[in-house]
């Protein structure tokens, strides 16, 4: 199984479950915690949310997921890692704690494992990594990052008061979208933080691609297999694709099995060149 590590040294697996788009519609609720469940079950062990995704929706279905599997015996809390954001306008020191509080309420936890500022917003970086800070002492976070930080802005976020402590960064990166590498990837591998990738299949847009087919036919994959293979590749890079059918779960899950070839790689390379220069950060 593929790890990427925190910097404290803590391992985690290289693929976890998205959950963007999720809770948004009461009639979908149901159908949604067993997709999560399910995906327990199969042994997915990282769940990404948020407190927008679904204002809140999103964070009540992974709570009530995660209750029925521990309360089954499917799993035990410390298996599992837990992801979810905070929003730029909640990021004050005051906010953050209650902000976070409200997550806890709502994912049914009294920890969650990583929690990170969706974006940068009005408050300075010092006084949400003061917040972050004082939510790790009081044991309801474990670990704090960001998302959809820059190379500048890290370096910027190092440069305050325990700032270094940052465990991860998450943006948007995929075959499709590969900014990232010129600049802020070899950053994050040399300050030995984790990028976790959200919308690592370019939200399907991938799937009928032509030379990414082309793959999949040698492997006897699919499409979004090789894609998903591919950024299981990436040293120090953790995938977070969402998906809620049974199908795309398993999937998703046997791309970690999925081993491209030299040859494989060079023929994506020509299709999705990588980088030249510098690029403005994608998001989604």
């Amino acid at each position: 199984m593929q790890l990427v590590t925190l910097p404290t040294g803590e391992t985690l697996p290289a693929l976890g479950l998205g959950t963007w788009r999720t809770g948004e519609s009461p009639g979908s609720q149901r159908a949604e915690v067993a997709a999560v469940r399910l995906a327990l079950q199969m042994g997915y062990r990282v769940i990404d949310t948020a407190e927008m995704y679904g204002e809140g929706g999103a964070e009540e279905v992974v709570g009530e997921a995660v209750g029925q599997a521990v309360a089954a015996g499917e799993l035990r809390r410390e298996e599992l890692f837990v992801v979810s954001k905070v929003y730029p306008h909640n990021a004050s020191r005051a906010g953050v704690r209650a902000a976070c509080e409200r997550s806890l309420k709502r994912l049914r936890l009294e920890r969650i494992d990583l929690y990170l500022l969706h974006w940068r917003g009005q408050h300075a970086l010092g006084e949400t990594v003061a917040g972050f800070e004082a939510l790790k002492q009081q044991g309801l976070i474990r670990h704090w990052g960001v998302s959809n930080f820059d190379t500048d802005d890290m370096e910027e976020l190092i440069g305050v008061e325990h700032g270094d402590r940052c465990a991860a960064n998450q943006v948007y990166y995929a075959l499709s979208e590969r900014g990232i590498e010129v600049d802020l990837l070899p950053w994050l591998r040399s300050h030995r933080m984790p990028c976790m990738a959200y919308c690592p299949l370019a939200q399907g847009g991938l799937a009928g691609d032509p030379a990414l087919a082309n793959v999949a036919r040698r492997h006897g994959v699919s499409p979004t297999q090789v894609a998903l293979a591919w950024v299981l590749a990436q040293p120090g890079v953790m995938p977070i694709p969402k998906a809620v059918r049974e199908a795309h779960l398993r999937e998703n899950l046997a791309a970690r099995e999925l081993v491209l070839r030299a040859e494989d790689m060079a023929e994506l390379d020509q299709r999705f060149p990588p980088p030249k220069r510098k690029r403005p950060l994608a998001m989604s």
